[in-house]
């Protein structure tokens, strides 16, 4: 997939409410859930034991937690996009996140983008991105996210 090319402010302010695109596909592995469950102290079985998740689960295998769902945003924003005439990118928060659907051990997810507004606050420019986790084969997203960034033009 290509990626969406933005050149400073004035590229930024055009793409408002514009699709983005997506990433392609990629599988979650149960490492990645293991690795995000110790940097958090986060071992809630449903995500970590699977003798326990075979015999009780109703989602069948280990699901991602929610917040490593949503931080799967962040790590794929600039494969998505390609920025310069910025001086920096920082991502600024959310304003409101959602998990419709868990993200299974072995599903396959790509992040999904649209920008919404774009407005000017100080120095800075503050896009709205309504990032989406797709689960490739289901109906309903793993994550729906209103995530802030601040742009600060070179």
């Amino acid at each position: 997939m290509p990626r969406t090319s933005i050149d400073g402010a004035p590229a930024l302010l055009a793409l408002s409410g514009a699709d983005l695109g997506a990433t392609e596909f990629r599988p979650l592995d149960f490492a990645q859930i293991a690795t995000f469950a110790e940097a958090t102290g986060d071992h809630q079985w449903i995500h970590v034991d699977k003798a326990r998740i075979a015999r009780e689960s109703p989602f069948g295998a280990p699901i991602a937690h929610g917040y490593l769902t949503l931080a799967l945003v962040a790590g794929q924003f600039f494969e998505l996009l390609e920025l310069s005439g910025f001086r920096m990118v920082i991502n600024y928060g959310c304003n409101k996140v959602r998990f419709p659907s868990p993200l299974k051990e072995g599903a396959s997810w790509r992040l999904a983008m649209k920008l919404g507004t774009v407005t000017q606050q100080g120095d800075w420019l503050e896009a709205q991105f309504i990032a989406t986790i797709e689960i490739q084969g289901s109906a309903k997203p793993a994550c729906v996210a209103e995530c802030i960034y601040r742009f600060l033009p070179a």
